[in-house]
């Protein structure tokens, strides 16, 4: 095993996350600091938009993290919710540019964001998000920023060390976040192609290589990079043992995660401003299993879900 040394990959996490984004983004900081107040611990921004930039085009994706779930909500049940299904998500529209900007933000407490990026949480629904590059927009003081900085962190060594099993002895950062990132999306309620991981991957393959090589020194295995090899290459040493563990423990979060995913879609449709039509319009997107505008499902849009979860089943859509 060696020493963690993370000073590097904090660095990097440092840098990645200063970027910013759109100015709009501005406006939505502002717009949940009015709501949230002084709770507010800190806002990350992550997803397809801050991907390609755009703050007018699709539905902005947040973070907010909070001191506690009761001071954020202000009620008792959705604060429980929060806590025994993290996180809640909500919807936001503001105006700006003579437009608007749409946003969905996830609710959790600094602690829960810190335990879900490390391997304290057994599921990949936090650290794998948090693996891949985030701009953080605001942090409440310089010790929350330098908290999600190691938090960030965490979140890429956990993906790596419960990755690198599941990899050949001999393999490249980009297969390693290429198959990471497809079992990870096989953990969850999703459809993307298996090209998505790859896009993902390719799109901005001079930050894997970089967080890779940084975070290597943190995993709990022997990896040792090779030289002379164009893209970089690694060699690992980890017993046939924990690889089968490795592998029993991504199928458990395969099954989990199916049943994690429509429970905290079912919970939308009450917590979600707009949740049903949401709800509907998101599995049908990501599923290809739609409704007609004129179906009675889309009337009772909790009976629509499990007709779609029940298609889905039937035609094997939910592996």
């Amino acid at each position: 095993m060696k020493t963690p040394s993370p000073e590097p990959l904090i660095r990097m996490i440092q840098q990645e996350s200063a970027k910013g984004g759109p100015a709009g983004l501005d406006t939505l900081v502002k717009a949940i600091l009015g709501r949230y107040g002084e709770t507010t611990r800190a806002i990350l921004f992550y997803g397809s938009c801050m991907r390609s930039g755009q703050d007018t085009e699709g539905i902005i994706d947040l973070y907010v993290l909070v001191d506690t779930y009761l001071s954020a909500h202000g009620n008792a049940v959705l604060a429980l919710l929060n806590r025994l299904l993290p996180p809640n998500v909500f919807y936001m529209e503001v105006p700006h540019a003579g437009g608007v900007l749409r946003a969905k933000y996830a609710v959790l407490t600094l602690a829960d964001f810190q335990s879900g990026t490390s391997t304290a949480w057994f599921h990949s629904y936090l650290w794998a998000r948090f693996a891949q590059p985030v701009r953080l927009l605001y942090a409440s003081s310089e010790k929350t920023a330098q908290q999600i900085h190691a938090a960030l962190a965490r979140a890429v060594v956990t993906f790596l060390s419960r990755t690198l099993p599941r990899l050949p002895p001999r393999f490249s950062a980009r297969e390693l976040w290429y198959k990471g990132l497809l079992l990870s999306y096989r953990s969850e309620l999703r459809a993307e192609t298996k090209d998505r991981p790859i896009l993902l991957v390719e799109g901005d393959l001079a930050y894997y290589d970089g967080i890779s090589r940084s975070a290597m020194a943190a995993v709990p295995f022997e990896v040792e990079e090779v030289h002379g090899t164009d893209p970089v290459g690694y060699r690992s040493n980890i017993s046939g043992s924990k690889r089968f563990l490795n592998h029993l423990a991504w199928e458990t979060r395969r099954v989990q995660g199916k049943c994690l995913s429509i429970l905290r879609l079912v919970k939308g449709l009450f917590t979600f401003k707009g949740g049903p039509a949401y709800i509907l319009w998101k599995i049908e997107r990501h599923s290809g299993v739609g409704i007609p505008d004129d179906s009675v499902l889309r009337k009772h849009p909790l009976i629509g879900v499990l007709v779609i979860f029940w298609r889905l089943y039937r035609r094997g859509g939910s592996r």
